[in-house]
């Protein structure tokens, strides 16, 4: 799925950039810098981004022009997919850090670790779980509930991260009234987990 000219890292299939809240898992509330990458193995058929699946839709970008847009003020930089790990991100963290950064990554961690990152939120998917050894740098691990065969599906996943990794469930958004229910239950019987909701979707930003 690399094309030649992003093999270094300095230009990447860059979706889209947009400065909002984080609204997901452990940092929500938080202002971020989103660099969305194109590009994805995995395919979650019930994905809500599913133009940045394919890469060549997205023009290479040089990522010191990504790192110019960046306001001056804002601390986290969110770097997410599609599946950002298909592409050395390493130069990208380099810069970013350099210019003072805090990197939240987004992965489903089914690509090796390439880059240097302050947290990790793991998401596995189960058409292509992640690598053996992403889920010791796992910081969170956010499981998306989309029918109740996940809740098996995320016990058997905290399993594999270290201990003290803050552990998620995300109702998928167009089951959320269905799920959230059985998602509540679940983590009242089982309080080592907690609840993650897109609250950016809620009040209406990207």
């Amino acid at each position: 799925m690399n094309r030649p000219e992003s093999d270094t890292g300095r230009f990447l299939p860059v979706m889209e950039t947009f400065l909002s809240i984080q609204g997901e898992g452990a940092h929500t509330g938080v202002p971020s810098f989103f660099i969305r990458i194109g590009g994805c193995d995995v395919g979650c058929h019930w994905c809500d981004v599913k133009e940045s699946w394919n890469p060549e839709l997205h023009p290479l970008t040089d990522v010191e022009t990504i790192v110019r847009r960046i306001p001056g003020h804002i601390e986290t930089v969110v770097i997410t997919g599609g599946e950002p790990l298909l592409y050395p991100l390493k130069y990208l963290t380099d810069l970013l850090h350099d210019t003072g950064k805090r990197i939240h990554l987004e992965t489903s961690g089914s690509s090796p670790l390439r880059g240097d990152f302050d947290w990790i939120c793991l998401s596995p998917k189960k058409l292509s779980l992640p690598l053996p050894n992403i889920y010791a740098h796992a910081d969170e691990l956010k499981i998306i509930v989309f029918d109740k065969t996940d809740f098996d599906f995320a016990m058997r996943q905290a399993r594999m991260v270290r201990f003290g990794t803050h552990l998620y469930l995300q109702p998928e958004w167009s089951k959320r009234e269905k799920m959230l229910p059985a998602i509540i239950d679940f983590i009242i019987r089982h309080p080592g987990w907690k609840l993650s909701l897109q609250t950016h979707k809620y009040i209406g930003l990207p």
